[in-house]
């Protein structure tokens, strides 16, 4: 028996073991048996055969053990999932499908025309019909099954419809998973006109129509080729379903990024152009029309409005495709020219986006005349565009004609031409408008693109030279960047556009945007590293000579255009160069011009001078700016930072002898301090002395280079000795005989200068590289200084005590002076070494119970107004502030512990205890809001009571503050007056702090806003039991019209929709329970309700609180009714007034 013939008869439930055997071989790839070569040597006769036998075996089969029992077995005993599949009947079963599957699958593969299949089309029925019944596990079958509808369909044999809606289906469902395949959307593409095979109407399509709209959301699905075929496809499939996708799409526009929806436009373009019919009219008008209005009338901050116009820019650009141009016209009649002429300047400004973007919008069958016309009219429609009186629209507007001026330049008259430009070169001065002046200039650039633009611009552009003047920042640099892009495309001279005078004029003082853009600009005019270095030394010293102080902003960014060779090039050149004059002016002094050195040689010889201090001065500090802008280069290279040091280290001394001005010198130290002492010894010997030899009220310009010397040399040491030795010996003389015979030894006998010496360390302290290198020293040294600051606290309290200071040689600000500094060194030294210990937040707490001991008592009223008392308490208080400022810096860098915090709220409580305490009130609350906000900021990490009690006693420092202030306004009304507004910013950080932390603390904000609740009440109860005539009462308008303390403080929380409902809350409770009663206090009440309601709070909540207040004062109405000519009665009925104002809808 032949193989074939053993096969066929295998074929059957009797020899089913010897079916699955050829199977097995048949998968088994190191078996010879070739299912697929079998059966093509099968006859035609036989292949009918085998196809009955075929579907009898699967018959039987699943006659033998039916569907419902695979599942159900399975039911029986969840528990043993594993064994039941492992059960020999299902496990049979299963491997008999699995078996009829392969063949019928092969046998699709060798069908003929001649061939009847009508056996082999019920088996692939009965298998289609059995998919959904199959056991989870059982995946691969229904992968198989799904191939085989998938073989049918391909295969365009008969009943492949419900094949290969089956085989769709899966497809579908399958290329929706994240991890699809390319593999499966190109599957589900060549199964497409399956589609077709569903009824969309019926419900069974409704599962459909769910996952064909998920497509549209897929990514997958859109950026891929044969996924956007596929989505495209679908616009086919039913009219009412186009509704939908684009109901879909247009939802999800907002997510989608950029790229996605270039795909998604696609996707449109391709539907449209495939479509005719109900079909194109349904997409016209319910898609590309309707993205139209929305791109007309969707504000620009929507997230959709970009992506509407990505995909209408995406059919513009197709105008060239056949029928898109009338296609365009046609649907933008109705939307365009109406959006244009809206009132709305939005709508306008979108409108005029897409019309200049469309631009022309007309219909290719348009006869000559009525094409002109049709134009003609559109190019007025841009001319009014610029004319348009909203700022956006003209912007818009000068695009869309830039645009189209590039585009359309060889096809526009070249009169509207000339007008444009015009048009355009007045609107650069539209004083109204700084966006539409940049505009401009950011468009003009893209006219320069065209060259056949360039005769005109080159006519024109001198006008809008004195744009570089401009005083909005981003106009200027608009202006530069259109010079540089004249410059690059060659459309002109860029300097006969705007003059060099003014472009250097500008660099001197313009900002650091604006003046990299003209650097970049003049770059290769005044450094062409295509030419020699002698060359950019004589444009350098040209560059000074125009303007020195532009030279210098040019020389600082020309790094970020050339390489740091280059600049060290230049550096050099500049040094022989002033070789070069030094050795030209000995030799005119010795009468010898014939000896020369010709490394020094310069072209510049011969115009330069050393006389010429100004040009000097200028090549030195270009030289400065040029090493501090390589330095990091330099210091990777070392062999090129040695080779620098040593050639400018050997001409340092004699700049020194000849370069005598402060203005050469000034440079020269800088110079010297980019190299190590040793390289300058003559020179870094005497740096101390210069220091000590400089008189007192010296400028910083005149010590600072020498003490950036110094400190980069590592030497800060010594000037830490000047300061520390000026400050000890300007003390009152208290010395031992011992230590003043040892003074005597010192050789250079100098004037002590405490105000000199202050002034080198607060140089040192405010500057970071020399604060790091005064920070390295030993810290016994500094200690020394920190204890000679401390030391003048007894100074300056001398000038608050008496008059007379004895022979201390220091004077009162510069004892002030001296009092901060030790405050701020104390900082940085707790910074530094004890970061857990509390060393120097100690002494900043002697300092403070020095100052409540000392200073505090003579923050009083003066007895006699006498100009010493006066003095006495002007002292005082900067004191006072001084040291609350320094406290206010530790919490602010988070130095301050719990501790240390407690003692300065105890401080600021002595403070407002004292007679004039209130000439502190600004800064007291600078101080209680760092305090606050970093005690609630550490409540939600970790609530402990140390925080609870700092809280607490905030708010009693919070609400003395605020008595303070009413108790001043009752005393000296226009003082205080002042004094509420230099300390609004800090109240209102204060109030904005609590109400931002209030989950931390709930209680904090419920006391600060009863403490503000009820200095406001106090204030106007007042103000009300003060009015003696009835017509004096006239209700609030505005928050102006309450007293002083009551409009500073609902001032801050009308500013904002939280504080107002904190506060608005804390006003209900109060009223709720009874806290606030009478008529006076209720009356007091509604004016507050009456002047919140201009604020942010919702007018619902203030009706509510404004009705409780009402029914409140029922109560009162017969006792008031008893005195009818009373005070108390005009305030309630003025109170009535005002709650049913508020009440009225």
């Amino acid at each position: 028996m032949t193989k074939r013939e053993a096969f066929l008869q295998a074929v059957s439930k009797k020899y089913v073991d010897e079916f699955l055997n050829f199977i097995k071989l048949s998968k088994d790839r190191s078996d010879p048996f070739d299912l697929d070569e079998l059966l093509q040597e099968f006859p035609k006769k036989q292949k009918e055969e085998l196809w009955e036998n075929l579907g009898k075996l699967l018959t039987d089969v699943l006659l033998e053990f039916p569907m419902e029992k695979w599942n159900c077995e399975i039911d029986e005993d969840s528990a043993d999932e594993m064994e039941v599949e492992g059960s020999a009947d299902l496990k049979q079963t299963m491997s008999v499908i699995e078996g009829v599957i392969m063949v019928a699958c092969a046998s699709i593969r060798v069908i003929d025309e001649d061939v009847t299949y009508g056996a082999l089309l019920e088996c692939a029925i009965i298998l289609n019909g059995i998919l959904d019944a199959l056991p989870k596990s059982q995946l691969f079958l229904q992968i198989s099954i799904q191939r085989l509808c998938e073989s049918w369909w391909e295969k365009g044999l008969e009943g492949k419809e419900e094949l290969g809606k089956t085989a769709f289906l899966m497809l579908l469902e399958k290329s929706l998973l994240l991890k699809n395949s390319a593999a499966d959307i190109q599957r589900l593409w060549n199964l497409h006109q399956a589609l077709l095979s569903f009824d969309y109407d019926s419900e069974d399509s409704s599962e459909v129509k769910d996952m064909l709209l998920q497509c549209f959301l897929s990514v997958n699905h859109i950026k891929r080729e044969e996924g956007r075929r596929f989505l495209s496809f679908l616009f086919t499939w039913n009219v009412s379903f186009i509704k939908m996708i684009h109901g879909t799409l247009r939802n999800q526009l907002q997510f989608f990024p950029k790229s996605i929806t270039v795909h998604v436009a696609e996707l449109y373009f391709r539907a449209w152009t495939k479509a005719s019919g109900v079909f194109l009219q349904e997409i016209e008008n319910g898609c590309i029309q309707d993205l139209m209005h929305h791109g007309v009338h969707l504000h620009r901050n929507s997230p959709v409005h970009s992506k509407v116009r990505q995909i209408l820019s995406y059919f513009h650009k197709q105008k060239h495709r056949q029928g898109v141009e009338e296609m365009l016209y046609r649907l933008y009649q109705p939307i365009l020219w109406r959006g244009l002429k809206a009132r709305n300047s939005e709508v306008r400004a979108n409108a005029a986006l897409l019309f200049t973007e469309a631009f022309p919008v007309r219909d290719p069958s348009f006869d000559n005349e009525v094409m002109d016309s049709e134009i003609q009219r559109q190019f007025e429609v841009l001319f009014s565009l610029l004319e348009d009186p909203q700022p956006l629209v003209r912007s818009t507007g000068v695009l869309g004609v830039c645009r189209i001026a590039t585009k359309y330049w060889d096809m526009i008259p070249p009169t509207i031409l000339t007008d444009f430009l015009k048009k355009l070169i007045d609107l650069a001065s539209d004083v109204s408008s700084a966006d539409v002046r940049c505009s401009v200039f950011k468009c003009m650039a893209m006219v320069t693109e065209n060259k056949l633009s360039h005769p005109l611009l080159e006519q024109l552009l001198p006008a809008l030279k004195n744009s570089l003047h401009d005083n909005s920042e981003k106009v200027r640099v608009a202006f530069v960047d259109l010079l540089q892009k004249i410059k690059a495309v060659r459309a002109a001279k860029f300097w006969k556009v705007c003059p060099m005078e003014h472009l250097l004029a500008r660099l001197e003082t313009d900002s650091r945007p604006v003046g990299r853009r003209i650097v970049n600009l003049l770059f290769n005019s005044f450094l062409p590293v295509n030419q020699s270095e002698e060359v950019w030394c004589e444009r350098c010293v040209t560059l000074i000579q125009m303007n020195p102080m532009a030279a210098r902003k040019f020389y600082q960014y020309a790094h970020e255009h050339t390489a740091p060779t280059n600049i060290a090039k230049l550096m050099l050149t500049i040094r022989r160069c002033l070789n070069a004059c030094i050795q030209r002016t000995a030799r005119e002094d010795q009468d010898d011009v014939e000896n020369s050195n010709k490394e020094n040689t310069s072209v510049l010889e011969h115009v330069l001078s050393i006389n010429d201090t100004a040009s000097m001065a200028s090549l030195l500090e270009i030289t400065v700016i040029l090493w501090r802008s390589i330095h990091k280069s330099l210091e990777m290279n070392k062999e090129a930072l040695a080779y620098t040091t040593s050639k400018f280290a050997s001409v340092l001394p004699g700049y020194f002898r000849v370069f005598k001005e402060d203005r050469c010198m000034v440079p020269l130290i800088l110079l010297a301090s980019f190299m190590p002492a040793a390289a300058v010894p003559t020179f870094s010997c005497g740096v101390v002395s210069k220091l000590r030899s400089l008189e007192k009220g010296a400028t910083e310009n005149q010590y600072s280079s020498l003490i950036d010397c110094l400190c980069q040399w590592g030497q800060v040491g010594h000037v830490l000795e000047v300061i520390t030795d000026w400050l000890t010996e300007a003390m009152p003389l208290k010395q031992s005989k011992r230590d003043s015979e040892r003074r005597v030894r010192i050789q250079e006998v100098v004037e002590a200068k405490p105000d000199l010496a202050l002034d080198y360390a607060e140089y040192m302290i405010t500057h970071t590289m020399n604060r790091d290198c005064l920070l390295a020293v030993p810290q016994k040294k500094l200690n020394h200084l920190l204890k000679a600051l401390g030391a003048l606290k007894e100074v300056f309290y001398s000038f608050i005590s008496s008059p007379e200071t004895g022979s201390c040689k220091i004077d009162k600000e510069t004892a002030l002076r001296a009092f901060l500094l030790h405050g701020r060194l104390s900082i940085h030294l707790q910074h530094k070494y004890n970061t857990d210990e509390r060393t120097y937040l100690l002494l900043l707490e002697n300092t403070a119970a020095w100052t409540i001991e000392k200073v505090l008592p003579f923050l009083i009223n003066p007895i006699c107004e006498d100009e010493a008392s006066e003095q006495k308490t002007l002292v005082a208080k900067q004191a006072v502030e001084a040291c609350l400022t320094v406290c206010k810096d530790v919490i602010m860098v988070g130095l301050a512990d719990p501790e240390f915090q407690g003692q300065i709220l105890q401080f600021s409580l002595s403070v407002l205890q004292a007679e004039r305490g209130y000439m502190c009130l600004p800064l007291l609350l600078s101080v209680l809001k760092e305090i606050t906000e970093n005690c609630l900021a550490l409540t939600v990490q970790n609530q402990n009571e140390d925080l609870l009690v700092l809280l607490n006693i905030a708010q009693n420092v919070f609400q003395k503050i605020l008595e303070t202030a009413a108790r001043r306004l009752r005393k000296q009304r226009e003082e205080a007056l002042q004094l509420l507004h230099s300390a609004h910013v800090m109240l209102a950080d204060f109030i904005n702090v609590v109400q931002d932390w209030h989950a931390a603390n709930v209680l904090v904000l419920h006391g600060v806003f009863s403490t503000i609740l009820a200095a406001v009440l106090v204030e106007l109860s007042h103000y009300l039991q003060k009015v003696s005539h009835a017509e004096e009462l006239t209700p609030p308008e505005t928050v102006q019209d309450l007293p002083p303390l009551s409009s500073t403080l609902l001032a801050i929380i009308m500013k904002s929709p939280s504080l107002s409902r904190s506060f608005l809350s804390e006003l209900n409770e109060s009223v709720d329970s009874e806290a606030v009663e009478g008529v006076v206090g209720l009356t007091a009440v509604l004016c507050i309700l009456t002047v919140v309601r201009q604020g942010k709070c919702k007018g619902s909540d203030i009706k509510s609180s404004a009705a409780s207040v009402h029914i409140k004062l029922q109560k009162y109405c017969e006792v008031v009714a008893e005195a009818s000519d009373s005070i108390e009665r005009a305030i309630y009925e003025s109170a009535l007034k005002i709650g049913n104002d508020i009440l009225q809808p």
